[in-house]
């Protein structure tokens, strides 16, 4: 069996020293122009013994400014902000891939470009909620906006920005780059049959044509960080941000799964939450929507490595859903907060502290975000 502690060969190049990720997780610690600062380096330094820490999503567009204080990548200071990051993560002898974004209609005008409306797959509303200004001008959640259709030029001309940031990416010193297909931003808008009712070559009607966005992005990328340095991330069946349920979200991720393999993508990184009873083993456990059946179906057709991410807490729970043989890296995110030597609690049994919520989204400096100490025997 595959022990929690083993390394992992990622991609054919690129050995991890352990099976767990370190989750992204949006924190809102930017500086000025979203731009990371030495305090988002310590708090990446300090969780540096993850195997891999994937970084909270990052705009590639001022287009894609859907949460106040998240970073970009698209400007010199952010990347000079972030080599910050990625120097401190490998001094501490981490491993840092960069998730990139575009939030779709998942956006507000206070926080878009000359107050222009959110770019949508199409022009229907999400009936979710985004971190930006209110009326009265404090920072709130508050409706997402109402989105205008992409043009078909335009989508083609966001391959290339996400082509450029990828570039950028490299420049700020990270080891790879994370797709982010997930969790209802524009990847997934493109991919769901139900939202994306266009009729252009990235429109629904077909599984190639909704799948064209993402595909197109990750070629991009793989060209310019070549096989093995790219990993993308998943939500299937997931229903965040308003993402209609989809009925042919089954056959859309194994066409995907197949189609990244032959791209040479390193991971599929597969967001899925499971509801357990209490003090149930996860070997126990059955995800309403993606159970073991699916999930051999996609280790079937897809090559590279496979990180699940459904909220584990535990060493049990990880090393359980990794005998399952289905996956290969478990991601942590929550427990991340709080912990920052998490991967040394959970080898030694230590005990995990826990993180006040409200500290998860607040602008309270090194509070609730670098204060957390490392375990202490004495």
């Amino acid at each position: 069996m595959i022990d929690l502690f083993e390394s992992q060969l990622v991609g054919g190049t690129l050995r991890l020293k352990n099976r767990i990720v370190m989750a992204p997780m949006t924190r809102t610690r930017t500086s000025e122009g979203d731009v990371p600062n030495e305090l988002m380096a310590t708090y990446y330094g300090q969780r540096a013994s993850a195997g891999l820490i994937v970084a909270e999503a990052t705009d590639v567009a001022p287009s894609s400014n859907g949460y106040a204080m998240t970073p970009g990548i698209y400007t010199p200071a952010q990347r000079q902000g972030w080599s910050l990051v990625t120097d401190q993560v490998h001094r501490n002898g981490g491993t840092i891939f960069l998730q990139l974004w575009h939030v779709g209609r998942m956006a507000h005008p206070s926080l878009m470009p000359n107050g222009e409306a959110p770019w949508g797959v199409t022009d229907e509303r999400a009936e979710s909620q985004v971190f930006a200004h209110g009326p009265d001008g404090k920072l709130d959640h508050i409706p997402a906006g109402q989105p205008r259709r992409l043009t078909s030029e335009e989508v083609m001309a966001l391959v290339d920005t996400f082509t450029q940031e990828c570039i950028h990416a490299r420049e700020a010193g990270f080891d790879g780059v994370e797709i982010h297909g997930a969790n209802g931003y524009l990847v997934e808008q493109f991919m769901n049959s139900v939202l994306n009712t266009r009729t252009d070559s990235y429109g629904g009607g077909s599984l190639e044509n909704r799948t064209r966005f993402l595909l197109e992005v990750v070629e991009a990328a793989v060209r310019e960080w070549g096989p093995g340095r790219v990993g993308v991330r998943l939500s299937p069946f997931g229903k965040f941000n308003g993402i209609p349920a989809d009925p042919l979200t089954e056959e859309t991720l194994l066409y995907v799964a197949e189609r990244l393999g032959r791209l040479g993508v390193a991971y599929l990184h597969l967001v899925y939450e499971l509801m357990p009873e209490e003090n149930m083993e996860l070997a126990e456990f059955k995800s309403n929507h993606l159970d073991h059946a699916l999930l051999a179906k996609v280790r079937a057709a897809f090559p590279g490595a496979i990180i699940w991410c459904g909220g584990f807490t535990d060493r049990n729970s990880a090393q359980a859903a990794l005998d399952t043989g289905l996956v290969d890296l478990i991601a942590f995110g929550r427990p991340f907060i709080a912990n920052p030597d998490l991967a040394e609690r959970l080898k030694h049994g230590w005990p995990l502290a826990e993180a006040d919520r409200s500290a998860y989204y607040t602008r309270r400096g090194e509070v609730g975000y670098t204060d957390f100490p490392a375990y202490s025997l004495g």
